[in-house]
């Protein structure tokens, strides 16, 4: 009896877990199709049966998230959902604390400034800044940093871990190289990342991207780890590396305490 018990659990929680992915992409999909879709259209573009997409359609009318423009014109979000996102990054405790800090950075430097919140082994940014040139290091919120390896915030992410956990990561992975220029040799890249952590900062001219530097930093707020980046091209931002410097490591002791292994 216990066992079935354990197993009608999994399976709820996998079904709720498929509730919430199949959500998720319905918001996602108007944002990449910017345009009313019928109930075919989100089954055929989502590749999930027409059944599930009328639930979770459903669901999403009967809260206010959707609105059917006409029979059978289709539906289109509610500015329901944007309002509440105001609302909660109105809240955002670290936002709230970073958001002036890193504006500053931006407008002094004029390059692209980021803050990214570590989990695991991924960091996904919660702010992103943008220079006012056309020509510029380009992500949006909710974006991975692209590589822990060849990446300024990769290596500050390798650089909050414990030793042990380092070791493994660096024995498991595999590293490729995204450019001519990327560290691909284990003990290389530990001695990197090393550098790094005891400088307070990372760095990559060219790795990731060509023509491409990054300067990362990173500090401990409420026992998480995050990331601030200035990142541009590296015509501009090696012209201004010390300032540019200068302005993250001071920003993460502002912040918080530095992300250094414990």
């Amino acid at each position: 009896m216990h066992r079935i018990i354990i197993r009608l659990g999994e399976i709820r929680q996998r079904a709720m877990s498929k509730i919430v992915e199949r959500t998720l992409d319905l918001l996602e999909l108007f944002a990449e199709e910017k345009r009313p879709l019928s109930l075919s259209d989100i089954a055929r573009l989502l590749k999930i049966p027409v059944s599930s997409c009328h639930d979770v359609l459903q669901a999403m009318q009967g809260r206010g998230y959707l609105y059917e423009i006409a029979p059978r014109a289709g539906y289109y979000p509610t500015l329901r959902l944007q309002e509440l996102g105001r609302v909660i990054g109105e809240h955002d405790p670290v936002v709230l604390r970073a958001e002036q800090i890193l504006r500053q950075i931006r407008d002094q430097l004029d390059e692209s400034v980021l803050l990214a919140k570590v989990s695991g082994l991924q960091a996904h940014y919660l702010l992103v800044f943008e220079p006012s040139h056309s020509l510029a290091f380009r992500a949006k919120v909710g974006d991975t940093v692209r590589s822990l390896f060849a990446t300024s915030g990769g290596r500050a992410l390798l650089g909050s871990l414990r030793p042990a956990e380092l070791d493994e990561v660096l024995q498991n992975a595999r590293i490729d190289a995204w450019t001519e220029r990327t560290i691909t040799d284990r003990d290389a890249l530990r001695a990197e990342v090393e550098r790094g952590r005891g400088r307070g900062w990372y760095v990559n001219q060219g790795e990731s991207q060509d023509g491409v530097t990054t300067l990362s930093a990173s500090f401990r707020w409420a026992a998480a780890v995050y990331i601030v980046t200035v990142a541009g091209p590296s015509s501009r931002v090696d012209n201004q590396l010390e300032q540019a410097v200068e302005f993250i490591v001071n920003a993460c002791r502002i912040l918080g305490s530095p992300a250094r292994s414990p």
